[in-house]
């Protein structure tokens, strides 16, 4: 059959319509446990609508933030806001953030106590070594009675601003996402319940003590360069993320479907 001209202007025309648009492409940085597993739940919704999410999975809380700036990376996911302007001071980066999405809880943890009286003597006690994260786990032991900070330091303080320690405490600083893997080894452990339920190592509900999850400041952001902010395409992240049910059913199994460990901060703010 011979075909004119017109017939196949129409044809490719046709076609061109019946395509999805030309795809964009984002690597996100994450760390394991739910920031990973809610990103890989919304590749497929994603990729229908034409974005492309590559997850680069990263086992600590610095190189992401060094992958971003050096470009390797487009958004990373796995950090709140008071952590990012801490590594900004430090290392200056020019991040910001996109919007907001799961926030999770904190615990004090221990598999040889179940009370913190229990706690001995003396004691050994595992603590996040991020300055940020160190002041939350801080926090929680002085709420626990175990220790005094100076007073006004919130969520910085540090292992310095310890005034009181009747216990004599010792403290070990772990990489939060390692916290996990060492609560056997101390009597007590600062812990992170999604890292707990990716780990496997004990139960994620058996913490003794919680942040709690009112504090939207603590709410994990998808942090990009300044000048990305208004990306389309990291704005279609965010959007889609937020309003998929692939990532709340993701979200929900990461915390062992324990609604005391999470929060979606974002759902009462839509």
């Amino acid at each position: 059959m011979k075909l004119t001209l017109r017939t196949l202007l129409v044809a490719v025309a046709a076609l061109s319509f019946s395509l999805p648009a030309t795809a964009a492409s984002l690597k996100v940085g994450v760390v394991p446990g739910v920031y990973a597993d809610s990103i890989e739940a919304l590749i497929p919704e994603a990729k229908a609508k034409g974005l492309d999410l590559q997850v680069v999975e990263f086992s600590d809380w610095t190189t992401p933030n060094i992958a971003l700036q050096s470009g390797d990376i487009d958004v990373n996911y796995f950090q709140h806001q008071p952590f990012l302007d801490n590594a900004i001071k430090e290392r200056g980066y020019d991040f910001k953030s996109a919007g907001i999405g799961v926030l999770a809880n904190i615990g004090l943890y221990s598999l040889k106590y179940k009370k913190f009286e229990d706690i001995p003597k003396n004691g050994k006690v595992a603590i996040a070594n991020d300055p940020v994260n160190q002041g939350r786990g801080l926090l929680l032991l002085q709420r626990a009675g175990l220790l005094k900070l100076k007073d006004g330091v919130g969520f910085k303080g540090s292992l310095d601003d310890i005034t009181e320690n009747p216990k004599n405490l010792s403290f070990t600083e772990v990489e939060g996402p390692q916290l996990a893997r060492v609560t056997g080894d101390v009597d007590l452990a600062q812990g992170y319940p999604h890292f707990i339920v990716a780990s496997k190592a004990f139960d994620p509900s058996s913490g003794l003590l919680y942040s709690g999850v009112d504090d939207k400041q603590f709410a994990i952001i998808f942090a990009v360069k300044s000048d990305r902010v208004e990306d389309p395409a990291i704005k279609e992240l965010v959007t889609l993320y937020q309003k998929s049910q692939a990532v709340k059913d993701a979200i929900n199994k990461a915390f062992a479907s324990d609604k005391k460990l999470y929060t979606l901060p974002w759902v009462a703010t839509n």
